[in-house]
């Protein structure tokens, strides 16, 4: 029953990030309580890059944080592997008079120069941002000393029964109950020193991974 469970959450997520990309903004809206823009945006508080810099976007969606990067002077780019988003993103960005940088590629085979980037960043992924060849190419497109910054998740903090629904509608989504998980320990192997922190919105906590890239010669320093 539990694998049966599992598969109809995949099956669900996979059609919110395709055929049903078009709700996405609504979807995301609806369960942060309004906060989804904010809880995003605290990832541009640790890019750590002057304006100007590039920065790249893994899983760029309907395009909300791309719109943020370019408010804030990045030269930047995104990928994602769903053709939707894509379609939904390269719109959003047009409206906005926004220069379109987008490039449909998974993430453990990002189509870019070695240390292309002086950044990356990426909000509320799927698992894959945690894969092996992920972080490798990650890895290979920042510059030494870039920083890989991941939103991965967001807590309701109101402690009222509607905010306690959604807590228990993540849970039981699968996106609770990694709070032990050794963000150092894991991506040290892959050529990171990584930290989690976490920030404030309203009536939320929201986590932030910073994930440097960590080269022999700094080691040494």
């Amino acid at each position: 029953m539990r694998q049966i469970w599992i598969g109809l959450i995949k099956f669900g997520f996979r059609l919110l990030y395709n055929e049903f990309a078009w709700t996405y903004d609504w979807v995301s809206k609806a369960v942060s309580f309004g906060q989804w823009r904010c809880w995003g945006r605290q990832a541009l508080k640790h890019l750590n890059v002057p304006p100007g810099a590039r920065v790249l976007e893994i899983a760029h969606g309907t395009g909300d944080i791309q719109l943020d990067l370019l408010a804030a002077g990045y030269a930047v780019t995104g990928i994602d592997l769903s053709p939707h988003m894509g379609r939904i993103a390269a719109a959003k960005l047009k409206r906005a008079g926004q220069r379109v940088r987008l490039a449909r590629a998974s993430a453990d085979a990002l189509p870019f120069a070695d240390g292309h980037f002086a950044a990356i960043v990426c909000t509320f992924p799927a698992p894959f941002i945690l894969q092996a060849g992920t972080l490798r190419a990650a890895r290979r497109v920042l510059q030494p000393g870039g920083r890989l910054v991941i939103v991965p998740n967001a807590v309701l903090t109101g402690g009222d029964p509607a905010s306690a629904a959604v807590e228990l509608l993540y849970r039981l989504t699968g996106q609770r109950g990694t709070e032990d998980f050794d963000i150092s320990g894991y991506f040290a192997p892959h050529g990171f020193a990584a930290r989690l922190i976490t920030e404030q919105c309203q009536r939320s906590m929201v986590m932030v991974v910073i994930a440097e890239r960590v080269d022999a010669t700094q080691d040494a320093e």
